[in-house]
């Protein structure tokens, strides 16, 4: 039998045990979460992107860069395109911050003109790949049969073709300059856009959402637009930010070897060109800051897509 003292330790109305506390900590937290308003897809795409630090350093580099490429020529005191020969190969410093090229031109200024001329063109290379990439491949992936099968080949076709070769090809006929340079890139750049679009909107269309929608005798257009597009805008985005870096690659290279802006006018590109017979001479401010921003600026893109794509995988979501 019990003694008389462990009979009042073990049925004592002031003791408590433990698993009780624990026990109402873990119903507190699950009312906690209940109760916690839900976040939309977007907010917490949002939340994991900023959880992302490299992600973040891209993003803020690239909004620094468009800030200065509209600002950056318009405060500086020098012209972009205006000679000062006694100034020439001026090591950088207070009156000249990224110093001066073969023929006295300010590099500061020369360096955000050609961050706008890049970002433009990245941006609407890459926004008329998503347009006609989301268009084809929609229709591809949502009617299949006959018609996947044709605009397929298509595809195929395109795919097959050298896009430098055919970008080279339009600079020599149609002549260098911006427009043909957005047109050669994009002649070819939307194909890899279209067949993502068509494997998410073939996967998504046998979803029970699409064939309700169908039985409602709702319109393939009305589909497309409102049911599945919407649910494949995660994957065009990250694509849309890995075109950027490409199209701006692909002009400073096309510009460096002279077919793309041509000088006076200022690019990464052309000014990449201008430098290589200053760099062996010492004057290695002239290459160093175009190569720089033409590196970090790919870098910021390619990190930022990366973040996004983990971001914006709903597999990741918890």
């Amino acid at each position: 039998m019990k003694t008389a003292e462990e009979m009042n330790s073990t049925h004592s109305p002031t003791e408590i045990p433990d698993e009780w506390f624990t026990n109402k900590i873990k119903d507190t937290d699950t009312a906690e979460s209940v109760s916690r308003p839900s976040l939309s897809y977007w907010q917490d795409a949002w939340r994991r992107l900023v959880k992302n630090k490299m992600a973040m350093l891209g993003l803020v580099f690239l909004i620094l860069l468009a800030i200065m490429a509209t600002i950056g020529p318009i405060v500086s005191p020098y012209a972009v395109n205006v000679q000062n020969l006694p100034e020439q190969y001026q090591s950088p410093s207070i009156e000249h911050w990224f110093g001066t090229d073969n023929a006295g031109r300010d590099v500061f200024t020369r360096t955000w003109y050609g961050a706008r001329i890049s970002l433009f063109v990245g941006l609407v290379a890459a926004l008329i790949d998503v347009t006609i990439g989301i268009i084809w491949g929609g229709i591809s992936g949502y009617k299949g049969g006959r018609t996947d099968t044709v605009m397929m080949r298509v595809i195929e076709i395109l795919y097959g073709i050298p896009s430098l070769l055919v970008t080279i090809l339009l600079l020599v006929v149609l002549g260098p300059s911006l427009l043909t340079i957005i047109i050669a890139l994009t002649i070819t750049g939307w194909v890899g856009m279209a067949r993502i679009v068509r494997g998410q909107v073939m996967q998504i269309k046998n979803y029970e959402y699409v064939l309700a929608s169908k039985s409602f005798g709702a319109k393939d257009s009305r589909i497309i637009r409102k049911n599945l597009l919407p649910n494949t805008m995660g994957p065009i985005i990250v694509q849309m930010t890995l075109s950027v870096p490409t199209a701006i690659f692909a002009e400073a290279f096309l510009s460096f070897i002279g077919l793309g802006i041509q000088a006076p006018f200022a690019s990464w590109g052309v000014m990449a060109n201008d430098a290589l017979g200053a760099i062996t001479s010492g004057y290695w401010w002239t290459l160093f800051f175009p190569a720089f921003f033409i590196s970090f600026t790919m870098f910021a893109f390619n990190v930022l897509g990366d973040g996004l794509q983990d971001a914006l995988d709903p597999k990741l979501r918890k």
